[in-house]
C-alpha cells in the first residue's frame, strides 16, 4: 500500500466539504481506504451508493493528489496515483472509477495551468474537497455531434439544456464535465462546430442527477442519468473542446486499467482467504486439506500470477501518460510522439489486462465447492465488475489498433466517441475521393 501526503480537509467523522483549502500533511491512505471499504459488500447486497466513501475520500484530499503542493494538494504523479486506484479498487471497485471524470478534469487543469492558463480557482475548488462527475455519454445522438447543446444569452453566458448518459461519478459531485454542441442564431441548424466542454455547476437548480444504472456491475459508481433545464453556465466555463489536454484517451483507460487491477486483487484475497478457512472437501481430492491440494494451489497461483501482470502492465501504462504529462512545454511534434506511444502502450495494456482479470475473476470458483456461489459471499461481483469496466473502450477494437499500428504504423485513434452511425451509402459519398 502506498502512504502519499495530503492533508485532510475534514475529520474523518465529518459529513461534508471543508470550505476552507488544506495545507499539505500526511494522510495514511492505507488506512482510509479500510475505512472507506468496510461497508462494501454489503452495500454491492443491498445497492447501495458509496456516499459516505466518496465523502470521506473528498474530505481526506483524495479529489487533490494530483493538485501541486504550492496549491494544497499532494503534487502525486500518475505512477503513485494509479498505484492509489489499484488499491482502492480492491477495497470497493466503483469508488477508482467513480472519480474518473474528476482526475480527468483536474488533469485537463494541470494542462493548462503549466501552458501559462492560470488554474488556481480551480485548484482551491479540488483542495477544498469539491469533485467533478463525466457527463459526456448519450444515448440517440449521432456521433461527434452531442444533442445537449448550449445557447448564448444577452449577458454573455450561455444556457445549457439537454440529457446525458453514464455521467460516472456526478450524484456524488458539485462539478460536471460537460460534452456540449455549440448553437448559436445564424449557423446552419444553428450548430456551430467544433463542440465545446462546459464546466457545469451541480447544485444549480436545474441540474437532475438520478441513480438509474441498471448494469449488472459497477452498479456503486453513480453512472445514472443527468439532465440539465436552463442552467446558467458562465462564459469562463465553457471551453474549446479541441484544446482538452491531449493524452486524455489514455488517462481514461489508465483508470480503468486500475480498476480492474484492483478489482483481480480483491478476489485473490477473497479466494485465499476462503481457501486457507475451508474444511469441507472432495473424496477425490489431492490432499485432506483444500489449502495443500497441489491443482487448488497452481489455480491460485495463476490467479496471483495474473495480478502480478495486470498490475506491472498498468503502471507501465502509468508511467508512459507522465511521459506525457512533463513533456506540456515542449514542441507539438514531440508531445504528439509521447501522446502516440502512450496511447499504444494504452491499448495494448487493456487487451491483455481484461482478458487477465476476466479469466482470474472467473477460476476463484475452481478452487471452491459451489458454496462459493452464495449470495451473501457476493464472489461473483468480482467478475460482475470485470466484465462491466471490460466493456468500456471494447477490447476487440482496441487489438485491431495495435495491430494496424505494428504492421502499418497507423496511428492511433485519439477522442473518439459513440453514438448514432450513419448509412454506410452515406459514409461513401461522404468519404474523400482518391
Amino acid at each position: 500500500m502506498t502512504t502519499l501526503r495530503v492533508r485532510p480537509a475534514l475529520s474523518r467523522n465529518s459529513s461534508s466539504v471543508s470550505p476552507t483549502p488544506p495545507t499539505a500533511a500526511s494522510v495514511d491512505w492505507a488506512e482510509i481506504f479500510s475505512t472507506v471499504g468496510e461497508g462494501a459488500l454489503q452495500r454491492e447486497l443491498d445497492g447501495e451508493l458509496p456516499v459516505e466513501a466518496v465523502r470521506l475520500l473528498k474530505a481526506e484530499g483524495f479529489g487533490a493528489l494530483r493538485v501541486p503542493t504550492a496549491f494544497g494538494g499532494g503534487g502525486v504523479g500518475l505512477v503513485d496515483l494509479a498505484r492509489l486506484w489499484i488499491e482502492l479498487a480492491a477495497v470497493d471497485a466503483n469508488l477508482p472509477q467513480a472519480f474518473r471524470g474528476h482526475f480527468a478534469l483536474v488533469e485537463d487543469r494541470l494542462w493548462h495551468h503549466a501552458r501559462s492558463s492560470d488554474q488556481r480557482v480551480w485548484f482551491d475548488r479540488f483542495v477544498a474537497g469539491e469533485m467533478a462527475g463525466n457527463a459526456w455519454s448519450e444515448v440517440g445522438s449521432d456521433i461527434d455531434l452531442p444533442r445537449t447543446v448550449i445557447r448564448p444569452r444577452a449577458d454573455g453566458s450561455w444556457r445549457l439544456d439537454g440529457t446525458k448518459y453514464y455521467t460516472t461519478g456526478t450524484i456524488f459531485a458539485e462539478w460536471a464535465d460537460v460534452h456540449v454542441r455549440v448553437a448559436r442564431p445564424g449557423h446552419p441548424d444553428e450548430v456551430e462546430d467544433p463542440t465545446a466542454i462546459a464546466l457545469v455547476d451541480t447544485r444549480d437548480p436545474g441540474v437532475s442527477v438520478t441513480d438509474d444504472w441498471n448494469g449488472f456491475g459497477q452498479k456503486g459508481t453513480g453512472s445514472g442519468t443527468t439532465t440539465f433545464d436552463n442552467v446558467g453556465v458562465p462564459a469562463d466555463h465553457v471551453l474549446p473542446f479541441e484544446e482538452r489536454f491531449p493524452y486524455q484517451t489514455a488517462f481514461y483507460q489508465l483508470n480503468l486499467l486500475a480498476t480492474l487491477t484492483g478489482i483481480a486483487k480483491s478476489a485473490l484475497a477473497d479466494v485465499v482467504d476462503a481457501v486457507q478457512k475451508r474444511t469441507r472437501n472432495f473424496s477425490h481430492a489431492n490432499a485432506p486439506r483444500v489449502r495443500d491440494d497441489a491443482q487448488v494451489l497452481a489455480r491460485i497461483g495463476e490467479i496471483a500470477a495474473a495480478v502480478y501482470a495486470a498490475e506491472a502492465a498498468t503502471l507501465r501504462v502509468a508511467a508512459s501518460v507522465q511521459a506525457v504529462a512533463d513533456a506540456v512545454l515542449v514542441g507539438d511534434d514531440e508531445v504528439g510522439a509521447l501522446v502516440e506511444a502512450s496511447e499504444i502502450e494504452s491499448s495494448t495494456a487493456q487487451v491483455v489486462v481484461s482478458e487477465l482479470v476476466l479469466r482470474a475473476t472467473s477460476d476463484v470458483f475452481d478452487a471452491l465447492g459451489a458454496s462459493a456461489t452464495a449470495r451473501p459471499l457476493a464472489l461473483d461481483r468480482h467478475w460482475r465488475n470485470a466484465r462491466t469496466v471490460a466493456s468500456h473502450n471494447p477490447r476487440i477494437l482496441k487489438a485491431r489498433v495495435v495491430g494496424a499500428h505494428v504492421v502499418n504504423g497507423t496511428p492511433p485513434p485519439y477522442a473518439w466517441s459513440i453514438g448514432g452511425t450513419r448509412r454506410r451509402q452515406d459514409w461513401t459519398e461522404k468519404a474523400p475521393q482518391g
